[in-house]
């Protein structure tokens, strides 16, 4: 299966993205579409065997929409300019219309005349007007209707009764007492503020889509790299995987690399979000896009194009701010029927005006129909999950956390239990060896030896710390001939000949090997929260080796916050039991569960589940990656693995625990918005049909004017756009 995005052109509400999503799923081969219609974009997952993306663009042309190949942040420059242009010009034909229309002026020079009115709002309904007829034709071709199809027939009624009334005089003065009433002013205020709530919502849409624009413009423009024993300065899309590039103080790292000489300072907040420089030195990693703030270094190009952190942001952020929130659904399905119960609403409304209420019947039953028609228009629903979810992905990737989609935004307000990983996740991952003890039998030095030659093929924490230490020492090591890792367990390994088991206390035992005398030494240990790790040569106890691994400074803060959120924290960690529960106690953690291998961590993240509590995992290794999978949110720390951050909902890149909290209470505010943005979505229509029907005008004499329908619907999508605006001031 392959996946594409195609940006789209012409869509105006919910109905259209539903209606494209519909056509293309018809398609043999496709696995799943999504049209955004926020940011305008159909998503295909698709078999290539099947079928192909000139199929999609076919598809979407027939159904009377556009494919285009520009960047979202210039479709959308592009429409707010041409939504500015047909504002400027309706307005200033429309409000002399208006100042006609005005009892004290009607008869006030050419004001008085009714052609001259007629000529004025002519261009507002047709040209300015333009964009809701075609939206309208290509819907009626389809045997549909939409948003389009209400402003097109409501505005139409308008102009061309009042047209009517000019070309056939005598016919309505003998139907109608008010011959003179006509509606030009109403038609063309109409598409007026329509047309100025469209450029006011695209210019909101702008705003919200900021993210993406901010992330494309840290790229650096060109890159000093060494090439042929010279220094030269070449584009971006020049650099290679392997160049060697300079970097002087000030300037901003080109792409992904390693240091190969110098040190630095570099500012990493860029991505990260961590304000603090980190120094930098040969064989450290390099982010592109983040700033050096002194010293000049050299670097080997490591990831370049589409390949570097900044660009697979940018990508998650996309893809991201182009998923649907679970919740859309809602919104969705009522649009889809939502036009053409309008449409009956508003016949209905014009028939009982027209057979029951006063004079002039006809008048007033078509001020009844104009107004329901205009007031209706579903353009808040469509925009009231989307933009939320727009700002909030964007203000997350700010913040150096990565959300997947609206899915995963959606999934973390209810989160009610945070299981944390502890290696890494909860401490800093780089334990160090406090303790060697050999056996009467073994010296320390053949010990150490012996368990860190076997550890060196070995990618876990605890080996590489082991190495780290016997190399610190000068200890000679050898290359063993046959290595094993037991994932959770251990390895095993023949050094000079001699098959060494280095691993829990539980995994030398199961190799029939006696570790009596050392259990006493075990638990003193594991009490004062050290892990332990057994060596065994050749079927024989040969010592242990303790490690200890700090928690990270924000451990404490962040159990604590969550608690305050009324959440449960729970850690899940292979380490023995008693070293796991005091470096939980340390944290303020009660739960844990120790001992867990792979798969035994996200069978507990599956019990969890079934008992109702809605789960995030924290971890960063490839032994959290199926945890993460199996919980309902997995939390990937950035510094961690890319097979965790594959398998994860949420990555945080600075690797800052904290980086959970934030992410729970950003899920929570954006939730809050879409709540806010569908209800008052569905109160305006729940509230206004009715008044622009007449419903309130036996009891009251109320009923709205079409002029102001039109204010109210314009009103009511640029509203829902600006309340998710208020998602940029999270902090």
């Amino acid at each position: 299966m392959k996946t594409i995005d195609l940006p789209i052109t012409g869509m105006s509400c919910a109905a259209c993205a539903a209606r494209i999503e519909k056509g293309v799923s018809r398609l043999s081969g496709i696995a799943s579409v999504n049209v955004n219609f926020a940011t305008n974009v159909l998503t295909v997952t698709y078999d290539p065997a099947l079928t192909d993306p000139r199929e999609f663009a076919r598809t979407v042309t027939e159904l009377g929409y556009g494919v285009t190949d520009q960047q979202a942040a210039e479709r959308i420059d592009d429409t707010a300019r041409t939504w500015r242009v047909r504002l400027i010009v309706s307005a200033l034909l429309t409000a002399p219309i208006l100042l006609g229309s005005l009892h004290g002026l009607a008869h006030v020079g050419l004001l008085s005349n009714q052609y001259l009115l007629w000529a004025l709002a002519t261009p507002v309904q047709f040209w300015a007007g333009w964009p809701f007829y075609r939206g309208a034709w290509a819907a009626a071709k389809q045997r549909t209707s939409d948003m389009n199809t209400l402003i097109a027939v409501g505005s139409s009624a308008a102009y061309l009764f009042s047209a009517a009334l000019i070309v056939f005089p005598r016919f309505f003065a003998s139907a109608e007492s008010a011959m003179q009433a006509m509606f030009f002013d109403t038609s063309a205020a109409i598409v007026t503020l329509i047309v100025l709530g469209r450029y006011l919502e695209a210019k909101a849409r702008g705003r919200a889509s900021d993210a993406i624009r901010k992330l494309a413009g840290l790229q650096a423009r060109t890159a000093r790299v060494e090439r042929d024993g010279r220094e030269t300065d070449v584009p971006m899309d020049e650099v290679r995987v392997g160049d060697v590039v300079i970097v002087r103080p000030g300037e901003r790292i080109p792409v992904d690399g390693v240091v190969l000489s110098g040190d630095s300072a570099v500012d990493e907040s860029t991505i990260t979000g961590e304000s603090v420089p980190v120094e930098k030195g040969p064989g450290d990693e390099v982010i592109g896009a983040t700033i050096n703030r002194m010293g000049s270094f050299r670097f080997e190009a490591k990831r370049v194009g589409r390949d570097t952190v900044l660009a697979q942001i940018i990508r998650m952020v996309e893809e991201a701010q182009g998923s649907k929130a679970p919740i859309q659904r809602l919104a969705d399905r009522v649009s889809a029927y939502f036009v053409p119960t309008v449409i009956a609403l508003s016949v209905a409304a014009f028939v009982l005006w027209f057979a029951l209420g006063p004079d002039p019947k006809l008048v007033n039953a078509l001020t009844r129909f104009v107004a329901v028609i205009i007031i209706a228009c579903p353009c808040a629903l469509g925009l009231a999950t989307p933009t939320a979810v727009i700002v909030g992905t964007g203000k997350g990737a700010e913040h150096g956390i990565l959300i997947r989609g609206g899915e995963a935004l959606e999934t973390a307000h209810r989160i009610t239990t945070v299981a944390l990983d502890k290696t890494g996740t909860l401490t800093v991952g780089a334990p160090e060896v406090t303790d060697v003890i050999p056996t009467a039998a073994c010296s320390e030095s053949e010990l150490l030896r012996l368990a860190a030659s076997a550890e060196r093929r070995s990618e876990h924490p605890l080996a590489e710390a082991l190495v780290r230490f016997a190399e610190e020492r000068r200890v000679d090591l050898a290359a063993p001939s046959e290595f094993t890792a037991h994932a959770g367990h251990g390895v095993e390994a023949v050094v000079d000949g001699r098959r060494t088991l280095v691993g829990s206390a539980r995994f030398i035992e199961e190799q029939s090997v006696d570790t009596e005398e050392f259990q006493l030494r075990i638990a003193e240990l594991e009490s004062g929260g050290k892990t332990v790790a057994l060596v065994a040569v050749d079927g024989r106890l040969a010592g242990l080796i303790a490690y200890a691994d700090s928690l990270k400074p924000d451990a404490q803060q962040t159990v604590s916050a969550l608690r305050k959120l009324g959440l449960k924290p729970v850690m899940l960690t292979g380490d023995n039991e008693r070293s796991a529960r005091a470096l939980a106690a340390q944290a303020g953690i009660d739960e844990v569960l120790a001992r867990a291998l792979p798969q035994e961590k996200a069978a507990y993240i599956r019990d969890l589940r079934e008992r109702g509590e809605a789960v995030a995992m924290v971890g960063d290794g490839v032994n959290d990656a199926p945890a993460l999978a199996q919980a309902d949110l997995g939390v990937a720390i950035g510094a961690g693995t890319d097979i965790a951050m594959e398998a994860s909902d949420i990555t945080l890149i600075s690797g800052d625990l904290s980086g959970v909290i934030s992410a729970i209470r950003l899920s929570r505010r954006t939730m809050a918005i879409i709540k806010q943005n569908l209800f008052w979505a569905f109160i305006y229509n729940v509230v206004l049909i009715p008044l622009a029907a007449g419903v309130f005008y036996p009891a009251f004499r109320l009923t709205l004017d079409p002029m102001y329908a039109a204010a109210a619907m314009a009103l009511s999508s640029v509203t829902v756009v600006t309340n998710s605006l208020r998602l940029k001031r999270f902090r």
